[in-house]
C-alpha cells in the first residue's frame, strides 16, 4: 500500500468512481438531450483489463471505495464480471453501483454475487406519467429493478430524486412514504449545472433543499444523523423509524471541504472535480505501454489539479460536458 492520495489541500482520496459507459437507455430531460448520440467511440472506451490496471493503481495508493456509474452502467454488457475482478483487488473494501434500476431486474442477483454491496439508484418520480416525461422511461420497469434489489439483499439501497420546482417537489413526501415502506434510504439533490440541460433545468427548475427541509420538519421530527459512506449528504434520520434522509446540497451548501473522490471517465479521463473541467487523459499513457509504477506517479500527480471547489454559483465559469460524459 501507499502512503495515500492527498491533495494540495490536505484531502485523503479514498473514493474513486468508475464510469463504464456514457451511454443511457433513459433520457432524463436535466441529464442529457432526448436525441444525444455524440457518444465516445467504443474503441476509446476502457477495457475491463484497463479498468482493472487503473484500479489497482488507485488501490495501492490507498483509495478502498468504489463505484460503478455511467451513464447507465448496465448497459455496458458483462458488468457483473467486471464488478467481480474489482471486488477481489487488495485494498478494495467496498463496491457499489449507480444505476436507474430500468436493466436492475435482470442483473440484480449477478451483481450482488460478484461483490456490489449498495446501490444508488436514480427515481425523481413515483407517478408513472410523470416519470415518462421526465425520463422517457416506464417506471414499472424501475420498480421491477429495485424490488428485485431488495429481494437480492443489497443493503443500502439509496433512492436519489432530484427535486425540480413545478415538476417533482409535491412528491418529496410521498417519496419519504414510499422509502419508509421499503426500508431504503432516501437522498433529495439539488440540480446541477452540467452542460446546456443542467443549466437550463437549474436556471428553470432549481428548488434549494433548505426549502425541501423546512417542508419535511412540519410533517415528520428530524434528528442529524451520519451515515458510513455517506458522501456530500447531509443525512437526518426520521423520529424512530431509522429512515434516513440524505440532502445533497452542491449549490445551496457546497460539500467541496470534505470531498474524497475523483472520477474516472469510460475514455480513461481522470477528473479531478465534477465541477471543474480539471483533468488528466490516462488512456494514450495505457495504450502506450506505461509500467504500473509510473501510472501511480501520473496519479499522484494529477492531485495536485484538483481544485478547492466547484464554480457552480459562477454563471462565467461554466462546464460544458453533460454529467454522463463524466461519470456520475
Amino acid at each position: 500500500m501507499g502512503n495515500g492520495l492527498i491533495d494540495p489541500f490536505g484531502r485523503e482520496i479514498s473514493y474513486l468512481r468508475v464510469s463504464v459507459t456514457d451511454r443511457c437507455d433513459l433520457r432524463c430531460f436535466y441529464c442529457m438531450p432526448e436525441h444525444f448520440n455524440d457518444y465516445t467511440v467504443p474503441d476509446h472506451w476502457l477495457s475491463f483489463d484497463e479498468i482493472e490496471r487503473v484500479t489497482a493503481a488507485f488501490a495501492a495508493l490507498g483509495v478502498s471505495r468504489l463505484r460503478l456509474t455511467g451513464g447507465e452502467p448496465l448497459v455496458r454488457n458483462g458488468l457483473p464480471e467486471l464488478a467481480t475482478r474489482l471486488a477481489a483487488l487488495p485494498g478494495i473494501t467496498d463496491l457499489s453501483l449507480s444505476t436507474n434500476a430500468n436493466r436492475l431486474a435482470q442483473e440484480a442477483v449477478a451483481l450482488k454475487q460478484a461483490g456490489v454491496s449498495r446501490l444508488n439508484v436514480s427515481l425523481d418520480s413515483l407517478q408513472p406519467k410523470r416519470f415518462q416525461r421526465i425520463t422517457k422511461g416506464k417506471l414499472d420497469k424501475v420498480m421491477a429493478g429495485l424490488m428485485a434489489a431488495k429481494a437480492a439483499g443489497f443493503a443500502p439501497i439509496k433512492i436519489n430524486m432530484v427535486v425540480m420546482q413545478g415538476i417533482n417537489d409535491d412528491e418529496v413526501l410521498d417519496m419519504v412514504e414510499f422509502c419508509l415502506e421499503h426500508r431504503f434510504t432516501l437522498r433529495f439533490i439539488e440540480t446541477m449545472p452540467m452542460g446546456e440541460t443542467g443549466r437550463n433545468a437549474r436556471d428553470s427548475y432549481y428548488l434549494s433543499l433548505q426549502t425541501v427541509k423546512a417542508r419535511l420538519a412540519e410533517h415528520y421530527n428530524l434528528l442529524p444523523s451520519i451515515m458510513e459512506g455517506g458522501g456530500p449528504a447531509q443525512y437526518y434520520t426520521i423520529g424512530d423509524t431509522g429512515l434516513k434522509i440524505g440532502f445533497i446540497t452542491p449549490i445551496s451548501q457546497h460539500f467541496c471541504a470534505t470531498c474524497n473522490r475523483v472520477r474516472l471517465g469510460v475514455d480513461g479521463t481522470l477528473y479531478l472535480c465534477l465541477g471543474q473541467e480539471h483533468s488528466v487523459a490516462l488512456r494514450p499513457l495505457l495504450r502506450a505501454g506505461i509500467s504500473d509504477v509510473a501510472l501511480q506517479g501520473v496519479i499522484r500527480k494529477a492531485l495536485w489539479l484538483k481544485p478547492l471547489e466547484h464554480n457552480f454559483n459562477q454563471t462565467q465559469t461554466q462546464v460544458l460536458r453533460f454529467m454522463s460524459m463524466t461519470g456520475g
